[in-house]
């Protein structure tokens, strides 16, 4: 049974393992969190923001004691009536089977429910299909904004996507 709870330090040893090389880790990071490979300290100094934090939560996804996923949420301006996902990964060792979907759910609860906010939206680049479709199967839509990133010397495009509580069934 998959269950999400609030981020610990200690999660960051599973977590920098995910990325197996450069391509990957910019999928996930969008070069927000340095160079690749990602390092534990640079782990915890990135989501050390969250304590005494109302405005950033980093979660991790756990299934049978060992963390298979991790994700944040973030107000993206000023209004609390928004949660922003970023940094969303899964194991490489449960991709495919349905985890990144089932995590997204759950942290679609805590943006509805606990939370209260009327909208979720995140980023996806558009060579990253399998996250994509993993999104649109969650109920994420294109809202018709595209952002450009420079990464690697390339433009890469990320499709922005959003969902409101009236289009979730929790």
């Amino acid at each position: 049974m998959l269950r999400v709870r609030p981020y610990r330090n200690e999660d960051a040893k599973a977590i920098v393992n995910w990325c197996k090389n450069e391509e990957a880790f910019l999928k996930w990071s969008a070069g927000i969190l340095g160079d690749y490979p990602i390092t534990v300290q640079r782990m915890e100094e990135a989501t050390s923001g969250r304590i005494e934090n109302d405005r950033y939560f980093p979660f991790v996804a756990v299934d049978e004691n060992r963390v298979v996923g991790f994700f944040t949420l973030r107000h993206p301006g000023e209004e609390d009536d928004e949660l922003r996902f970023g940094f969303v990964i899964v194991s490489p060792d449960v991709r495919g089977k349905g985890y990144g979907k089932k995590m997204l759910q759950l942290g679609l609860k805590f943006v509805f429910e606990v939370y209260g906010a009327a909208k979720a939206s995140l980023g996806v680049f558009e060579n990253n299909p399998n996250a994509y479709h993993c999104y649109k199967a969650v109920g994420f839509q294109e809202n018709g904004k595209i952002e450009q990133y420079e990464l690697k010397g390339q433009e890469w495009k990320c499709i922005e996507m959003e969902i409101v509580r009236e289009q979730v069934i929790l």
